[in-house]
């Protein structure tokens, strides 16, 4: 089972990234789990969402404590979040930024990710230039960096979801999964 915790900020689209991802998942024939978790429910408070996927049926149906990786919708979270906390050992971290993977102070033995999901939704007019809304964008970004869902079922399933604007979307995660940075993890360092 593949265990994923996204962490953003109410308005960035969170609580849908992880709805669409098991859905895109979901159509690739896999089991699936998404839910959220609030604190104090205001915009631009910090929100985490989880997700999980499997080939086989989910029995667990709790709060994800040691996941397989993490998504960082804002890159300030990481300063004043444990976005690390239970991460697994080999574990990946995507983080929404234009800085490259080298600039961020993880561990070696992680696999972390880049992509500036922030201006690919302003070039694609999602939410506003103070508020993008980055999640189409990420999941983009996932599918590369990852494999857990293709990149052609997360389009069908973006195109679907929202349909006032799903080509927009559709272009931003095609945009995102070609521009992902990756720093590989290095194991023994």
């Amino acid at each position: 089972m593949i265990e994923i915790r996204i962490h953003g900020r109410g308005g960035q689209g969170a609580v849908i990234a992880s709805k669409l991802l098991v859905t895109a998942a979901a159509k690739e024939g896999k089991k699936v789990q998404a839910f959220p978790l609030f604190g104090a429910e205001r915009r631009g408070a910090p929100v985490a969402a989880f997700a999980r996927v499997d080939e086989e049926k989910i029995r667990i149906h709790s709060e994800v404590y040691t996941p397989d990786g993490v998504i960082i919708l804002d890159p300030v979270l990481y300063k004043t979040v444990d976005v690390t906390a239970g991460l697994k050992e080999g574990g990946w971290l995507l983080l929404n930024s234009p800085k490259p993977p080298s600039s961020y102070p993880f561990p070696a033995h992680f696999k972390v990710a880049t992509v500036d999901a922030s201006s690919i939704a302003i070039k694609n007019k999602l939410g506003s230039r103070t508020e993008p809304i980055v999640n189409t964008a990420i999941l983009g970004a996932l599918a590369k960096v990852t494999g857990i869902i293709g990149i052609e079922a997360l389009a069908e399933t973006v195109r679907e979801a929202v349909p006032g604007k799903g080509k927009e979307n559709e272009a931003a995660a095609r945009e995102a999964f070609e521009k992902v940075q990756i720093r590989e993890l290095r194991i023994g360092n």
